[in-house]
């Protein structure tokens, strides 16, 4: 007897009727874990199940506008510490902080709260909140400036930053400020990051109604902002690699892919490819409109693009299904 087994789709919804998924990170054996930005960790089980009830809601989470349980991500020897690590917005003093929490994973619960860093500025807007351990070893967060653009200069002030720590919060020790945190500033509100086959690393930043950036990130660098945006230079200060110019791609969530750096887009609603392969960058606007906003976009162990929407986050236009996460071929999404 001959048995056959049709093609997987190329572009599959592998979770749906979500609230506002923000990140995920694969477990070992092939499991998924997720945030949704009003306090849930969710999981996604081995079998390609969703779970009915979280695994976890996270306490004291002050969900409004951008702000929320966002980044997710996991040691990089997670298969013998469990180590599980969010970010997420609380309310403090009338106001809005951040903080990261690390969580211990064992089967299916998360337990030993600690927390790792906290009063990053939170606001409504520009409140970051992208977080991944780097090929070095060490712990990379986003922070938006939080409304105070002006403070994003500042060395004191977390908000406007690229923050990098070990993962037990202690400062590193080659960190670019002796004794902070801080490993590049001058940002308005990153929301990616990724390290390509060199060993760089790629930030994506919301601009001011128009002129997002991709940037390619330095240790003590200044990104500019409030002072420049776009083509705009001044001394000490980083212009951009690409930027949209009065296009708004609201870039959010970032990887890379075989030369490129993929990244969502929220008002931009495609998914976009910058190809860094060569001496000079093109972008490409992929499934353009055919999801709506994409939060995110994460390349799987299996070598799929996992894509994360953000159509039930109040900006959006949900239909039935969202929010969903896609298990995309590359060849068809890159099309």
């Amino acid at each position: 007897m001959v048995t056959t087994t049709s093609p997987a789709p190329t572009l599959f919804p592998l979770a749906t009727n979500l609230e506002v998924p923000w990140e995920m990170a694969f477990l070992p054996d092939g499991g998924i874990i997720f945030t949704e930005r009003p306090g849930r960790i969710r999981m996604i089980d081995p079998r390609g199940a969703l779970l009915g009830q979280p695994l976890l809601t996270v306490p004291d989470v002050a969900a409004t506008g951008e702000a929320g349980l966002l980044g997710l991500t996991l040691h990089p020897e997670f298969e013998s510490n469990g180590f599980v690590y969010v970010y997420n917005t609380y309310r403090n003093n009338g106001g809005l902080a951040n903080r990261v929490v690390r969580f211990v994973m064992r089967d299916r619960s998360l337990n030993e709260a600690r927390t790792i860093i906290d009063g990053i500025p939170g606001a409504g807007n520009h409140d970051g909140g992208r977080i991944k351990f780097g090929p070095d070893g060490l712990f990379y967060i986003t922070a938006g400036d939080a409304g105070n653009a002006d403070a994003a200069q500042r060395l004191d002030y977390l908000g406007g930053k690229i923050l990098r720590l070990r993962d037990d919060g202690a400062v590193p020790a080659d960190n670019p400020f002796p004794g902070s945190p801080v490993y590049s500033y001058g940002h308005r509100n990153p929301e990616g990051l990724a390290w390509d086959s060199q060993g760089r690393l790629w930030a994506t930043e919301h601009g001011s109604s128009a002129t997002d950036e991709l940037n390619l990130v330095m240790p003590g660098k200044n990104y500019g902002w409030p002072v420049i945006r776009g083509d705009e230079t001044a001394a000490g200060m980083e212009s951009p690699v690409i930027h949209s110019g009065s296009d708004t791609w609201a870039p959010s969530g970032t990887a890379y892919y075989e030369g490129s750096i993929l990244f969502g887009g929220l008002r931009g609603e495609a998914l976009f490819e910058v190809d860094i392969s060569g001496k000079e960058y093109t972008l490409t606007r992929h499934l353009k409109g055919e999801f709506g906003r994409l939060r995110a976009v994460v390349v799987g162990p299996d070598g799929y693009l996992y894509l994360l929407t953000s159509n039930r986050d109040g900006r959006g236009s949900p239909d039935s299904k969202d929010d969903r996460i896609i298990r995309a071929d590359p060849a068809a999404a890159l099309r």
